[in-house]
Order: C-alpha cells, then structure tokens, then sequence
C-alpha cells in the first residue's frame, strides 16, 4: 500500500452532481445526430463498435441509479484517488454487459432518456454521504459521482475521435476527471521531486527523489487536460505524446513512461 496521503483533493458535491448531468446532456444530444455508419464504425477499444461504446455511456450512468436502489454498505471500502486501479478487474463483465445492453437497446435515444430520468429522479433525493455498494468497493455517493466524470469525459473523447463529432465536454466534469487522475499518480508514485503540471486544472507533486523546495522544480513534466487523461488512460503512448510534443518533461525524474497508463 501506498504512504498515506498528507492531503485529500475535495470537490464540490453540488457542482460534481451538475457537472454529471450536464454532460451526459451533451453525450445524448451527440449520439441522437449520429449516423448509422457513424454507429457501425469500430470504437477503437477492443472489438467494441461506436454502438456499444454509445451505450456503455448510458451504464456509466445508471450505475449510480442501481447502487441508490441497492441496500446502504455498513462502511466506506474505497478512497477516491485510489479508484482508477480498482477498475481492471471489472473489465471482461463491463465489456460482456456492454454488449448485451448495446443488443437488447437498438433504440438509443429511449435508453439514454429512461436513464437520464432515472439518475435525475435518485439524485433530487440522495444525499451526498449516502454509501453506495460499488463494485469496486464501497463509496459515497460524492465521491462516486466525481468517477463518474472521469468515465463520461473519457468515453466522449473516445466518440469525438472514433465518428468525427465534437461533443463538447462540460469544463467541470473535465476538471474533475483531470484532477482525479493526476491525484492517482501522485498515489502510484508517491514523493516530491517531479512537479507534474496539466494547466488550468491540475498540478501534484510526485515520484521518490530530492524534494523541490524553492524556485523552479529540476523535475517539470506539463501537458494539456485531453492529452493527460488520454496518457492516463492509455488512449495515448508517453514516446507518442513526447514526440508529438503534446507533453514536456526536463529532468532526469521527468519521464513517466513506466508509470502510466493508470488505467486501462
């Protein structure tokens, strides 16, 4: 297990729970213009095509409906930022119940409807301190919305890039994805001597070394929100991103290549 942490990250509940909403708002106002060949096409996430990625969308949602309508769990299992490495082992039944949805629901725009209604509905009610029984280990309902950023902005970057659409994403929703997965890496690589920096929503400290104590840091690593998240998540390689000079890192402690992706 990881040191335990100096500092916990807080969001604001009622700004997370608006962030949620509004851009699952923008996921199915994107997905109602799609085509069929938009909708054929592969997802590039496994044999997944832009269908089933359309309706994994909807489950990052209504899992939070499910787990409100689920018993309350007698304890919190699972900190926030340590969230991204619960999600692994859930892969084959996510990929398995992703298919499933997408066959039995041809008709998208009433699956994303019944489901916004129903996450609306739970919410107006839930409170934020409310336990839910996530599969990845219990949580509250605050904290479990703020992963739920991290699943909509990452999977309508996933759409945007597989159809050519612009979904836009909610600049809430976005900070809070970025934020929770910078905060994943300071927990993966605990310490003081690389300054990892994603402007204008996120900045930790992170990696074993000499602590950086005045002026500019040896150990500087700087990217945009999109191209960390998708480094984050896999979507891009660190060479690639370097190349690309999507990202900068100066000092010998600046390269993140072994430490990412986070999630998968």
């Amino acid at each position: 297990m990881p040191p335990a942490r100096k500092r916990t990250r807080t969001y604001d509940p009622a700004k997370i729970r608006v962030a949620v909403l509004a851009q699952f708002g923008n996921v199915r106002q994107g997905v109602h213009t799609l085509t069929e060949e938009q909708l054929a096409r592969p997802a590039r996430l496994g044999q997944w095509s832009v269908r089933e990625l359309a309706a994994h969308l909807t489950m990052a949602v209504e899992t939070v409906s499910r787990n409100l309508d689920r018993p309350e769990p007698g304890a919190k299992e699972l900190a926030l930022p340590d969230w991204p490495f619960a999600t692994a082992a859930r892969a084959g039944d996510i990929a398995d119940g992703t298919r499933e949805l997408a066959r039995d629901n041809p008709d998208l725009d009433a699956l994303y409807a019944r489901v916004e209604q129903r996450i609306t509905e739970r919410l107006a009610t839930a409170p934020d301190d409310r336990l839910l029984a996530a599969r990845t280990g219990a949580m509250t309902l605050a904290d479990y919305l703020v992963t739920r950023t991290v699943e909509l902005v990452v999977h309508t970057d996933d759409l945007n890039r597989a159809t050519g659409a612009d979904i836009p994403l909610d600049r809430q929703a976005l900070a809070a994805c970025t934020r929770l997965l910078a905060d994943a890496l300071a927990v993966k690589a605990p310490g003081a001597s690389t300054e990892v920096r994603i402007p204008p929503y996120a900045v930790v400290q992170c990696v074993e070394g000499p602590r950086h104590t005045r002026g500019t840091p040896p150990n500087v690593v700087e990217t945009d929100p999109l191209t960390w998240i998708r480094l984050a998540t896999g979507r891009t390689a660190w060479k690639t991103a370097l190349d690309e000079a999507k990202v900068s890192a100066s000092g010998e402690r600046a390269d993140l290549g072994d430490l990412l992706p986070l999630m998968g």
